[in-house]
């Protein structure tokens, strides 16, 4: 489900859903930790949390790309947390994202992927085709470990 939206100032969006087989606390005791996405996604060589509350985390990418990425709300209760870039080598700005599992009954979960933010001029297409390379990727690995 592509959500590449007009919005005002050139604001994009854009979220990516998979269902998962396990309740929502089950999955998010696998994948909710924030630094957790280096043992799911396939593109994440390493992730270091700075210690500080808030945390930012350093992801380095298999390929040598640094992220660094400071988590802005965290709700176990809700299994979401949202976060922002501090630094990233895609073409955007003002990017927030929120990730989050919730029930779809039944013993499955849907996780969701989403995230807002202004692409710089002339770079929409290529900053939406990365960060939903990103979500799709790391989504399907997810529901690869899972089941689903």
């Amino acid at each position: 489900m592509l959500g590449l939206a007009a919005a005002p100032a050139g604001a994009a969006s854009l979220s990516r859903s998979v269902d998962v087989t396990g309740a929502p606390s089950a999955v998010w005791a696998k994948i909710g930790s924030f630094c957790a996405i280096q043992d799911w996604h396939p593109a994440i060589g390493s992730c270091v949390l700075d210690g500080k509350s808030p945390p930012t985390r350093t992801l380095k990418t298999k390929d040598g790309a640094t992220f660094v990425e400071l988590r802005t709300a965290r709700s176990d209760a809700e299994h979401r947390y949202a976060y922002t870039f501090i630094s990233s080598p895609l073409p955007v700005t003002g990017y927030t994202s929120t990730f989050q599992v919730v029930s779809k009954g039944q013993g499955a979960s849907t996780i969701v992927w989403s995230g807002a933010y202004t692409p710089n001029p002339g770079k929409a297409m290529d900053a939406n085709d990365a960060l939903a390379g990103i979500y799709e990727s790391g989504l399907t690995a997810i529901k690869a470990s899972l089941g689903g």
